[in-house]
């Protein structure tokens, strides 16, 4: 897929408050500061399109980027970020999960992990949730530059047979790096051929 034009259309505090329209969307979320930012402006070929920040936990709305006037990239506030004090959390929490389980436009979410760590107990929670209400999703390995290529694929295998613990058939995952690039097409070949299906094209 060529990306051809890529723009901010509006944040929202609510779910009920995003844009009304029949195209698919691709929500992409992660732990506070595991590069989400950087995947989506490298995905779009649009520097600084999404706010890059070395502050965790940046991201507070759910920020809607119209691709190729054919369907939404949306960005969502990271989960996890023990910084931040109870009452905000649990919002944030409210947003997300009012997002993923009533937004219909949804299409398919990607779960982004820092390629870099054990499996972190957060994520396999959020990705039991997900499993748990029929949520399609994907996983992406972000920041596979920062680690030598024998221990990335250590540390994927890893995780991969702990998902496997819980999960009888895994679902899709991509492994990313915002520096080199790489993964870029794999996740815009899946979405295109998603909507593909979906348009029944």
């Amino acid at each position: 897929m060529e990306i051809k034009s890529a723009e901010f259309v509006i944040s929202n505090t609510s779910f009920d408050r995003c844009p009304v329209h029949n195209k698919p969307e691709y929500a992409f979320i992660g732990r506070s500061n595991v590069g989400k930012s950087s995947l989506i402006n490298m995905l779009t070929g649009r520097k600084g399109l999404a706010m890059t920040s070395s502050m965790p936990g940046k991201t507070l709305l759910i920020n809607h980027f119209l691709i190729n006037d054919d369907w939404y990239l949306v960005d969502l506030p990271g989960y996890g970020y023990a910084k931040r004090g109870q009452k905000q959390r649990e919002q944030l929490k409210q947003l997300i999960d009012n997002y993923i389980l009533y937004r219909p436009q949804l299409t398919s979410l990607f779960v982004l992990v820092d390629s870099r760590h054990e499996p972190q107990k957060i994520d396999l929670e959020f990705i039991t949730w997900l499993g748990e209400n029929e949520i399609p999703f994907s996983i992406v390995f972000t920041k596979a530059d920062k680690s030598a290529s024998g221990q990335l694929n250590i540390n994927i295998k890893r995780y991969l047979e702990t998902l496997t613990e819980q999960w009888e058939e895994l679902p899709p995952h991509f492994i990313t790096s915002s520096v080199n690039r790489s993964g870029r097409d794999e996740i815009l070949n899946y979405i295109q051929k998603i909507n593909r299906s979906v348009k029944g094209n």
